[in-house]
């Protein structure tokens, strides 16, 4: 959650002073941006699954698609949608983490309840339980999974 505040902090900072046309004819400016709104989509799907779900009022599944669309689909980006994104939603996502940060009982979200798994999506957990079995490392079944590393070394 940190990191959202940090790399939305900066995207705020980059499109400062921006007009469209301004952002999209600067390049520097554009892959900042660009590249800035893409962490923060890889934060926010770091978090974990129970976590999203407690906090319905951010968007997280668009907050990633995002963050897809900049990784994967970059020959495709609308640079209306990026600009908007930028000086719209992501002052919005800023505030609303922010607020998380301060209202949230950081104990009680360590404290990883016994039943994770009832809550985790089967095909994750079936997925993560061969990975591990294979030996691939933790952090990255938690980058395929969405699973934390905690739920990971239950498994």
């Amino acid at each position: 959650m940190e990191d959202i505040v940090e790399y939305s902090s900066n995207v705020t900072m980059l499109i400062e002073g921006h007009t469209f046309e301004s952002f999209v004819g600067d390049k520097s400016t554009y892959y900042s941006v660009m590249k800035n709104v893409e962490i923060v989509g890889e934060a926010a799907y770091m978090l974990s699954k129970a976590f999203k779900k407690a906090h319905p009022a951010t968007p997280w599944k668009i907050v990633q698609g995002m963050r897809h669309v900049l990784v994967h689909d970059y020959a495709n980006i609308d640079d209306k949608e990026l600009y908007n994104t930028a000086v719209n939603s992501i002052p919005e996502l800023h505030q609303q983490v922010e607020r998380y940060l301060d209202e949230t009982d950081w104990n009680a979200w360590t404290a990883l309840p016994d039943d994770f798994e009832d809550t985790a999506d089967e095909t994750a957990l079936k997925f993560a339980r061969q990975m591990k079995a294979d030996g691939i490392p933790t952090e990255n079944i938690t980058k395929y999974t969405g699973l934390t590393a905690d739920e990971i070394e239950r498994l």
